[in-house]
């Protein structure tokens, strides 16, 4: 099929704003060729392009330069603390293979006189090296600070400019193809403005993520932050906690020789008297770390069968669990909706309850920190957060044979916990810390452990503030299983 071209004429229809533009010829009549250039639509594109890249680019110019320089200083400011604290760690650490030999030698009056006497020199240490990480904790709390001004500067710049977008949108919506066609006399010119709206439109789609990126990276900063200012909070309760620690200690010390009167024999006598019995440790009630009560027997068991299917010791599982390392936290008092963060925790607790059958709104989580801002959710028992949770719900359900596995459930909780316990145990970072002192390596990756648990990557903070007490805590109920087991 053929088609008939149509009748070519003299005049296109103008509009009024160019009623006296120069007629184009459309018939061969000789004239010379006219090279049309749309600088109107060009300078336009430009002028957009260009102001996408500056919005970009030029916004993040100068908060970038003074977080550089900000940094820069921070940075010196930390590594000449990280100095002083590396000095006060291998001193420490020697108190602390002092201490470790004196135990290895046998229980003796001298020998814990000696070692009371070391453990209030150590502590004294413990306290000069909070001061330290408490002004490397403030200059990081000034640079999060500095961050978070900076997102959100950002933030409000992408919003105005979304505002002109949007405008610009809602000033050519009402123009279609067919208009955007009729008001061109050249294709060019009908490119260039179809260009310019796919332009604009693709503006709105970049701000628009852009805007999500940040405000997702807001909400981990301010909960860095808050963070941050828990772990300094928890610096100053240490030190706190550590001067009565010596007091005590000091108190102990002289008790202990006034009643021995320095004679090995009275001593001996002492821990006679003082040692427990099987039966008074089976029938001792456990307190859990999310909540609950247990006999220490069915305690045991339950740590035991973790242990068993681990490798690790069923005495730091129990410490771990034990009520007193919530360090006073609330572990169950809030609601998901309250306390979880809401795009890497809530999602996936609402799977966890669909799973297990259970309403959501009826379950009770750990409250977030309301002084700093930080999240709460911890689940059950072993105090999982929904994210940490269902990276081993896995794992679990095949130790247990529970499928799906109840954060709720204590076989579960304490399987759980043995199995963090063992990835944070052979993890680099603690094997690593454990090589600070070969010989005691095994108590240090414990206390690293254990402080990996409660903190994550923020251990080297807790390493003695949440890690030792709860290594001590082990050492303790090893010495009850031990009788339990007629050790």
């Amino acid at each position: 099929m053929s088609y008939v071209r149509r009748p070519t004429v003299l005049v296109d229809i103008k509009r009024k704003n160019k009623s006296y533009d120069c007629l184009k010829t459309s018939l061969n009549l000789r004239s010379e060729k006219v090279v049309y250039i749309p600088f109107k639509n060009i300078f336009f594109s430009l002028v957009l392009f260009f102001s996408v890249v500056y919005f970009f680019f030029g916004f993040a110019q100068a908060p970038i330069l003074r977080q550089t320089i900000l940094a820069a200083t921070s940075n010196e400011e930390r590594a000449e603390l990280e100095a002083q604290l590396a000095d006060l760690e291998k001193q420490i650490e020697e108190y602390e293979s002092t201490i470790s030999k004196y135990r290895q030698q046998g229980t003796s009056l001298k020998g814990e006189i000696r070692s009371l006497e070391t453990k209030i020199d150590k502590i004294n240490l413990q306290i000069k090296a909070a001061n330290i990480s408490i002004a490397k904790l403030d200059s990081q709390i000034v640079q999060t600070s500095n961050e978070i001004q900076s997102t959100e500067r950002s933030i409000t710049d992408n919003r105005d400019n979304l505002g002109e977008i949007l405008q610009n949108i809602y000033e050519t919506e009402s123009e279609g193809l067919l208009q955007i066609m009729l008001k061109n006399a050249q294709l060019s010119d009908f490119v260039n403005d179809v260009n310019d709206v796919i332009l604009v439109q693709d503006g709105l789609r970049i701000t628009l993520q852009r805007i999500i990126e940040l405000r997702d990276g807001l909400i981990d900063q301010k909960e860095i932050l808050a963070l941050e200012k828990n772990d300094k909070e928890a610096l100053k309760n240490y030190q706190a906690k550590q001067q009565l620690v010596i007091a005590s200690t000091k108190s102990d010390k002289d008790t202990l020789l006034q009643v021995t009167q320095g004679q090995e024999s009275k001593y001996q006598e002492l821990l006679s008297e003082t040692k427990k019995t099987a039966s008074e440790i089976r029938n001792r009630i456990f307190r859990i770390l999310g909540g609950g009560e247990l006999t220490f027997e069915v305690a045991y068991a339950l740590a035991k069968e973790a242990s068993d299917a681990t490798g690790i010791r069923a005495a730091l599982v129990l410490a771990v669990l034990d009520q007193e390392s919530a360090l006073g936290k609330n572990v169950g008092g809030c609601t998901y909706q309250t306390a979880m963060h809401p795009t890497r925790d809530i999602p996936v607790f609402l799977k966890i309850t669909a799973e297990l059958g259970l309403d959501p709104a009826g379950v009770k989580v750990s409250c977030p920190i309301t002084l700093h801002g930080a999240y709460g959710g911890a689940m059950g028992p072993a105090q999982f957060i929904p994210s940490t949770w269902n990276l081993y719900k896995d794992d679990i359900a095949r130790a247990t044979g529970n499928n799906p596995p109840s954060p709720w459930s204590n076989e579960d909780a304490f399987m759980a916990t043995a199995l963090y316990l063992k990835d944070s145990y052979y993890s680099n970072s603690c094997k690593e810390y454990g090589q600070i002192i070969p010989s005691d390596a095994k108590t240090l990756q414990e206390r690293c452990a254990a402080a990996q648990y409660y903190s994550g990557s923020r251990w080297y903070t807790y390493r003695f503030i949440y890690g030792e007490p709860v290594v001590e805590r082990a050492r303790n109920f090893q010495k009850d299983i031990d009788i339990l087991n007629g050790n």
